[in-house]
């Protein structure tokens, strides 16, 4: 398969960036899609040990992936501990 995929590249020269930022782009929605399965609070991986792990978070955890306009380390708890 690499032998037939080296033979277009050079017989088609200008498919070489499209391979490169299908790749590219291929290895970023896997690291998000990675980044939310480890970050987010949403997911618990562990039942046993942190079943509702949404409760521990603080509320200048910051786990949005980009916040424009919102400062975590100003906010306060609004709510009641459980």
């Amino acid at each position: 398969m690499l032998a037939t995929m080296r033979k277009q590249l050079r017989s088609h020269p200008a498919l070489i960036p499209l391979l490169f930022f299908i790749g590219g782009g291929a290895a970023m929605s896997m690291m998000y899609l990675a980044r939310l399965a480890l970050r987010n609070p949403d997911v618990s991986w562990d039942r046993k040990n942190n079943p509702e792990p949404w409760n521990k978070m603080a509320p200048t955890d910051q786990y949005k992936f980009y916040a424009v306009n919102l400062d975590y380390s100003k906010l306060k708890k609004q709510g009641p501990d459980f």
